[in-house]
Protein backbone atom coordinates (compact mmCIF):
# COMPACT_ATOMS: atom_id res chain seq x y z
CA UNK A 1 0.00 0.00 0.00
CA UNK A 2 1.32 3.54 -0.83
CA UNK A 3 1.35 6.35 2.35
CA UNK A 4 0.31 9.34 0.63
CA UNK A 5 1.98 12.78 1.99
CA UNK A 6 0.08 14.28 4.68
CA UNK A 7 0.86 18.63 5.20
CA UNK A 8 -1.61 20.67 7.10
CA UNK A 9 -3.11 23.64 4.72
CA UNK A 10 -2.71 26.83 5.84
CA UNK A 11 -5.86 29.09 6.08
CA UNK A 12 -6.29 31.80 2.84
CA UNK A 13 -5.01 34.60 5.12
CA UNK A 14 -1.63 32.79 6.96
CA UNK A 15 -1.14 32.21 3.08
CA UNK A 16 -1.96 35.68 1.83
CA UNK A 17 0.66 36.94 4.73
CA UNK A 18 3.15 34.19 3.82
CA UNK A 19 3.56 35.44 0.39
CA UNK A 20 3.26 39.03 1.21
CA UNK A 21 6.39 38.34 3.89
CA UNK A 22 8.13 36.55 1.00
CA UNK A 23 7.91 39.21 -1.77
CA UNK A 24 8.73 42.05 0.87
CA UNK A 25 12.23 40.09 1.53
CA UNK A 26 12.77 38.98 -2.29
CA UNK A 27 12.37 42.45 -2.89
CA UNK A 28 15.04 43.81 -0.57
CA UNK A 29 17.10 40.99 -2.02
CA UNK A 30 17.08 42.53 -5.87
CA UNK A 31 19.04 44.60 -7.85
CA UNK A 32 16.80 47.82 -8.43
CA UNK A 33 15.27 47.80 -11.89
CA UNK A 34 11.17 47.14 -13.37
CA UNK A 35 10.71 44.15 -11.40
CA UNK A 36 11.99 45.34 -7.74
CA UNK A 37 9.77 48.28 -8.04
CA UNK A 38 6.37 45.89 -8.88
CA UNK A 39 7.25 43.86 -5.71
CA UNK A 40 5.77 46.54 -3.17
CA UNK A 41 2.92 46.91 -4.93
CA UNK A 42 2.44 43.21 -4.98
CA UNK A 43 3.25 42.52 -1.32
CA UNK A 44 0.39 45.43 -0.54
CA UNK A 45 -2.06 43.46 -2.86
CA UNK A 46 -1.29 40.53 -0.40
CA UNK A 47 -1.63 42.01 2.37
CA UNK A 48 -5.55 43.91 1.45
CA UNK A 49 -6.29 40.56 0.19
CA UNK A 50 -5.46 39.16 3.77
CA UNK A 51 -7.21 42.00 5.66
CA UNK A 52 -10.77 41.75 3.13
CA UNK A 53 -10.87 37.91 4.19
CA UNK A 54 -10.34 38.79 7.52
CA UNK A 55 -13.04 41.25 7.29
CA UNK A 56 -15.55 39.12 5.12
CA UNK A 57 -15.32 35.55 7.47
CA UNK A 58 -15.19 37.79 10.77
CA UNK A 59 -18.35 36.84 12.96
CA UNK A 60 -19.76 40.35 13.40
CA UNK A 61 -21.23 40.25 9.16
CA UNK A 62 -24.62 39.01 8.86
CA UNK A 63 -26.58 38.07 5.56
CA UNK A 64 -29.40 40.71 5.59
CA UNK A 65 -32.78 39.52 6.44
CA UNK A 66 -35.87 38.42 3.65
CA UNK A 67 -38.85 40.27 4.31
CA UNK A 68 -41.33 37.52 5.06
CA UNK A 69 -43.49 36.57 2.11
CA UNK A 70 -47.59 37.02 2.27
Amino acid sequence: MLNRRRFKQLSFKNRLALLAKKVSEKASQMPSGPEREDMPRRARQAETASHLDGWINSPGLQPPEEPPKE
